[in-house]
């Protein structure tokens, strides 16, 4: 049997190459402590889709070795942790950490993320003053909504959809209704809108003009034809113009592609688009308000 290991070793960078080296030394016996200036660890491996040169799944790989560390009872892992000072000398070294607070209880997380969902700092939705309602007029709607479907929680998505309808997004006012009107966490619905890119949390225009930007539109005409769209509109792909009349959009595929380039406005198939008309089309849709 090999002799046991004693003394300890830090480990600075908690990515797979951290990972794997406080494991390695942990298995021969040292006394590991990891430590990650991010919240988590895993590092850039777990952002990552698959892994060259094989394309194998990252987190098919990551996974096990982020389950073992986090429960092998020779690595202590100290994150959203940075290292202030190193004294000493080598076989002897003495290290000041500091860790940040977290603001939660550490002992008691689950690791829901509900907190991040509803975190004041980072997931503040702020309408622009040009776009502002009276918040009176969107509590009426959306409690006539409610009424609708019920106050029950089965009837989240259709009130949301629903909703979005009625204004063309969802206004943070509204979504604080719905959450106290079904008794449902802010964090959940706030959570389930930023979910299903069908929702938008920013104000759109009363038309919305899609622009397929799939490989047979493109390679017809896609790009000028959104080239001419952002002049004539004065604003780029994912804006909206300030009178609020329309929001302009691309989208990877629109099912139609033997009539590409195709521009969809609230819906409608408008095939074989060329640049000269573009602005009858424009035209068309403005004045139907």
């Amino acid at each position: 049997m090999a002799d046991k290991k004693h003394g300890s070793v830090m480990v600075v960078g908690a990515g797979i190459a951290g990972i794997q080296s406080s494991l390695d030394l942990a298995d021969s016996g040292y006394k590991v402590y990891l430590v990650e200036q991010g919240p988590s660890i895993g590092g850039a491996m777990t952002q990552l889709d698959k892994t060259f040169p094989t394309n194998d799944c990252s987190m098919c790989i990551v996974s096990p070795k982020l389950v073992e560390a986090s429960r092998h009872t020779n690595i202590e892992t100290l994150t959203y942790s940075e290292v202030e000072e190193i004294t000493g000398k080598a076989g002897s070294f003495k290290v000041k950490i500091r860790k940040k607070a977290r603001s939660v209880d550490v002992d008691k997380c689950t690791g829901c993320g509900i907190c991040t969902a509803v975190c004041p700092v980072q997931n503040i939705v702020r309408i622009p003053e040009k776009f502002e309602e009276e918040p009176d007029q969107r509590i009426i709607e959306t409690d006539r909504i409610i009424e609708q479907y019920g106050s029950v929680r089965s009837s989240l998505i259709q009130i949301l959809q629903e909703t979005h309808s009625a204004f063309n997004y969802l206004p943070e006012t509204a979504l604080r209704r719905i959450s106290l009107r079904l008794e449902i966490p802010y964090a959940e619905v706030y959570g389930t809108v930023s979910f299903y890119k069908a929702f938008s949390l920013e104000p759109r225009g009363s038309h919305i003009i899609q622009v397929c930007m799939g490989t047979a539109c493109h390679v017809r005409g896609a790009q000028p034809v959104l080239d001419e769209l952002e002049r004539l509109l004065s604003i780029e792909a994912g804006q909206t113009t300030e009178d609020r009349l329309f929001t302009l959009e691309t989208v990877n595929c629109l099912g139609a592609c033997a009539l590409g380039p195709i521009v969809a406005v609230d819906g409608e198939y408008h095939g074989n688009m060329t640049l000269s008309r573009i602005p009858k089309l424009i035209d068309t849709y403005a004045k139907r308000d």
